[in-house]
C-alpha cells in the first residue's frame, strides 16, 4: 500500500500530465465601452449560419417554402432562442433564486441559458410563424431542425472557451485529453463541452444532412423527429461525462436535469418519426 507521500507524489504527477485549459479571455473584443463576448458571437454566428442554411434547404424538393420566408423568420427564431432559453434556465434550473431576485431574470449578460427552454421558444416561434404563412407546422420545423446543430456546435465551443460547463473528474493517464479547468479546481476533467459540440453539433448535423440529401424533407415531420431523437440521445450520453451544476447536482439518483429534460425529447421524437413514416408523404 502506498504511503501518503507516495500517493501525493502520484497525484501531482497525474496533474502535471493533464492538459491545462488555455483560460481564454471570455471577451472576444471590445467596441468603445462595450465588451463583445464569445458566447454572444456564438449565438449571432449560429443564427446567421443557420439562416443561410435554411435558405439553401428551402430550394430543395419539395420547395414548400421560399428563401425569403426565412429572412422573415430569423427575427422570430432569435426571440424564441433568447427568451425561451432564458426563461427555461430560470424555471428549470434556478426557480427559487429568481423568485427571490426577480429583476435578475433580465440580466442575460450574467449568463444562464437553457437549450430545452430555447427549444420550447423556437417551437412556439415556428408554430406562430407557420400559422401566419398558412403552411403546416412541420414543413417549417423540418428545415429549422436540420439547421439547429450549427448553433449547438458553436454554443458548446463557446462554453469551452469560457471554461464553463466542464466535465466530471477523470484520470489523465487513462484519458490523455483530460484537462484542468481553472473554475473546476486542480483536478483533471473531461472536456465535455467538446464532446457535446461533436455529438450535438457535428455528428447530428451530418446525420440530418444525409437524410435531407436522401429526400427526407419530402416526408413531413421526419427530420423533426430525427432531430429530437438525435439531440436527446446525444445529450443523455454527454451528461454522463459532464459535471452536474453545483447548485443543482443530481435531480434523481445519478441523473442530471439535462438527462431528465432530454428523455421526453427522445420519446416524442420516436412517436413523431413513426407518424411521419406511416403517413402519406
Amino acid at each position: 500500500m502506498a504511503s501518503p507521500a507516495e500517493s501525493a507524489a502520484s497525484d501531482l504527477g497525474t496533474l502535471l500530465m493533464a492538459l491545462q485549459h488555455p483560460n481564454f479571455d471570455p471577451v472576444a473584443f471590445s467596441i468603445w465601452i462595450f465588451d463583445v463576448r464569445w458566447y454572444a458571437l456564438a449565438y449571432i454566428s449560429g443564427l446567421i449560419l443557420a439562416w443561410l442554411y435554411c435558405r439553401w434547404l428551402s430550394k430543395l424538393p419539395p420547395k414548400r417554402l421560399k428563401p425569403v420566408d426565412f429572412d422573415d423568420f430569423l427575427l422570430w427564431a432569435t426571440l424564441g432562442v433568447v427568451l425561451g432559453g432564458r426563461l427555461g434556465y430560470v424555471l428549470f434550473y434556478k426557480p427559487d433564486y429568481y423568485l427571490a431576485n426577480p429583476l435578475e431574470v433580465i440580466f442575460i449578460w450574467h449568463g444562464g441559458m437553457s437549450f430545452h427552454g430555447g427549444l420550447l421558444g423556437v417551437v412556439t416561434a415556428v408554430g406562430l410563424f407557420a400559422h401566419s404563412r398558412g403552411v403546416s407546422y412541420f414543413t417549417l420545423s423540418d428545415i429549422v431542425a436540420a439547421a439547429t446543430p450549427i448553433g449547438l456546435c458553436l454554443g458548446r465551443i463557446a462554453n469551452f472557451i469560457n471554461g464553463e460547463l466542464y466535465g466530471r473528474t477523470t484520470d489523465s493517464t487513462e484519458v490523455p485529453w483530460a484537462m484542468v479547468f481553472r473554475q473546476g479546481g486542480p483536478i483533471a476533467r473531461h472536456p465535455s463541452q467538446l464532446y457535446e459540440a461533436l455529438l450535438e453539433g457535428v455528428l447530428l448535423f451530418i446525420l440530418l444532412y444525409i437524410m435531407v440529401r436522401k429526400g427526407a424533407l419530402e416526408r413531413t415531420g421526419l427530420i423533426s423527429g430525427a432531430f429530437m431523437i438525435g439531440y436527446g440521445l446525444a445529450r443523455i450520453v454527454a451528461e454522463f461525462f459532464r459535471a452536474p451544476d453545483d447548485f443543482l447536482q443530481f435531480v434523481l439518483p445519478n441523473t442530471t436535469m439535462g438527462q431528465v429534460l432530454s428523455l421526453p425529447m427522445v420519446l416524442i421524437g420516436i412517436g413523431l418519426t413513426i407518424w411521419a413514416l406511416r403517413r402519406k408523404a
